[in-house]
């Protein structure tokens, strides 16, 4: 069966993005593909329609990941659709579940922040480079490259 896999973000144009490009990198080179779909969308529909950040589409490049997808804005259906829901931040682990109204509602046990899957970071959050420097876009690739990897050992043990 097929694995449905969301990350997302605040405006789906730099964090998730790259996490949905570093999943489908992973998959791929694991030879997975068929185990799992991904997508990726933001809590704010600012961007929607847009590709990723060019300054994160370039860090991403120089590392061999594809980052093709167009910026979409998360829809209460996505919760229900996916199995797995991956968050960069607590604000926009707060503003998915809020979506819900109810904290008994199963759904809430499918959403998470990813770096919780990160077997080397102490951080809980993967910071927004948008405003920030290069340095910036190359820490989240890295966050997210050791996250990813413990997510896909995670869905596939």
């Amino acid at each position: 069966m097929v694995q449905k896999i969301l990350f997302v973000c605040l405006g789906n144009i730099c964090r998730s993005p790259a996490a949905e490009g570093i999943f489908n990198k992973k998959i791929k080179d694991r030879h997975l593909e068929n185990l799992f779909f991904v997508d990726s969308a933001g809590t704010g529909g600012w961007h929607v329609g847009n590709l990723a950040d060019p300054r994160m589409r370039e860090t991403a490049s120089s590392r061999g990941i594809e980052l093709t997808s167009r910026s979409r804005q998360l829809n209460k259906n996505d919760l229900y659709e996916f199995d797995h829901i991956l968050v960069m931040d607590k604000d926009n682990l707060h503003a998915v579940k809020s979506l819900i109204k109810d904290d008994f509602n199963p759904v809430n046990s499918k959403i998470k922040l990813i770096l919780s899957y990160s077997k080397e970071s102490q951080l809980d959050e993967v910071p927004d480079p948008y405003y920030g420097g290069q340095n910036g876009f190359e820490n989240v690739i890295n966050l997210l490259d050791n996250a990813i990897d413990g997510l896909i050992d995670y869905l596939t043990n």
